[in-house]
């Protein structure tokens, strides 16, 4: 069961157990509780990873002798024979979790039974009702989601944040934001717009890193490098790193716009993500907030991104060739030094300039001049 929607593990659980009860055997007894407290939306993987104290905490009257990943990996050797759940829904939201764990179960001979599908009657129709009831709670579950994101969308369109304010802001509660609706169902939260830090000094390099990648094309290390040389007037938890100067970059929030839907966490994988095509971002249709960076010089900054990107792959290309050429000689490629337009290589016992991104007609007179030296 999910505790997103505010309910209560310690009524909910034994509410479940006592109608899986009903489709118990005389004689049979039930040898093990298996039960997460998550969404129903994850994958198998994932489901069940939560620590001991937090199960502990919840106060629920019936033990836990794991979670669905423990019910899968332990049914072969303890001998269980069947499995039985309040409802398909209580497995997966997601048809084909359910399905997929269904059969790894009966592959090792435990029969699943959902207390509310009928008893009696053709194995056609307990089976018809079955599918009826997993498709059921996967639209049950896609509807949702459209209605959640469509909040969501109505949230940034309010110019409200969402999630952790960048490196130059901080969050601010919008005392002019709609009331909530009495006795709405679920947690109430207050609408909040972004506002400039009360450090100064995040502002000042918040704004300085966007204007050495927009008008010096410094890449990520070089600013990283100009940052940390004054820890002083560029104050950071922890350290700068290029993730960090990259990703402030690339925010568009630093606009003074509101924007939703850059990165897809669903569609990627674990501990990922990944970037949604610009025109599926949901910006709000005027400046939210104070503008670190206008949004032309945010455009700006993003193209000089793209161009070095760029530059990078084509870099790596002809020195990936230089490398091959000159491992086949027997000798090997060292930068010794570099900088923002050349860098100095040891190859071999020859040392040689070559400029950043190197030209493939260059790489090309280098690999002739060693194999002649050669």
């Amino acid at each position: 069961m999910s505790t997103k929607d505010n309910q209560n593990p310690a009524s909910s659980i034994p509410r479940q157990v006592a109608l899986a009860s009903a489709r118990l055997d005389p004689g049979e007894e039930f040898v093990a509780y298996f039960w997460d407290v998550e969404s129903g939306m994850l994958p198998v993987e994932l489901r069940g990873l939560g620590s001991q104290e937090m199960y502990d905490a919840l106060g629920v009257p019936v033990r836990r002798d794991g979670g669905l990943q423990d019910l899968v990996e332990r049914a072969s050797y303890h001998g269980y024979t069947r499995a039985l759940a309040e409802r398909s829904d209580r497995l997966a939201r997601v048809m084909l979790t359910s399905l997929g764990v269904e059969g790894e179960l009966e592959k090792l001979g435990v029969e699943v039974i959902y207390a509310n599908e009928p008893t009696g009657g053709t194995e056609s129709g307990r089976l018809r009702t079955r599918r009826y009831g997993q498709v059921e709670a996967e639209l049950y579950r896609t509807v949702m989601m459209e209605m959640s994101m469509g909040g969501q969308y109505q949230h940034t369109l309010g110019g409200w944040n969402h999630g952790h304010p960048p490196y130059p802001y901080t969050t601010v509660v919008d005392e002019n934001a709609p009331a909530a609706a009495r006795n709405r169902f679920g947690i109430e939260r207050p609408k909040r717009k972004l506002a400039p830090h009360p450090d100064q000094r995040r502002v000042e390099a918040a704004r300085l890193l966007c204007r050495l990648r927009r008008e010096e094309h410094l890449k990520g290390a070089d600013i990283v490098a100009v940052l940390a040389a004054e820890p002083d007037l560029y104050p950071i938890e922890g350290h700068w790193t290029i993730n960090r100067v990259e990703g402030l970059i690339a925010n568009p929030k630093l606009t003074g716009y509101q924007v939703y839907n850059r990165k897809a966490k669903r569609t990627s994988r674990t501990g990922h993500s990944v970037l949604n095509p610009i025109s599926e971002w949901v910006w709000s249709p005027e400046v939210a907030h104070e503008p670190i960076v206008s949004l032309e010089e945010w455009k700006k900054a993003r193209l000089v991104t793209e161009s070095l990107r760029s530059a990078s792959l084509e870099e790596a290309g002809t020195l990936s060739r230089l490398r091959a050429a000159a491992r086949r000689m027997g000798v090997t490629v060292n930068p010794i030094t570099t900088s923002s337009s050349h860098t100095v290589y040891q190859i071999g016992t020859q040392t040689v300039v070559l400029p950043r991104p190197i030209p493939a007609p260059i790489v090309e007179q280098v690999i002739e001049d060693l194999m002649g030296a050669a």
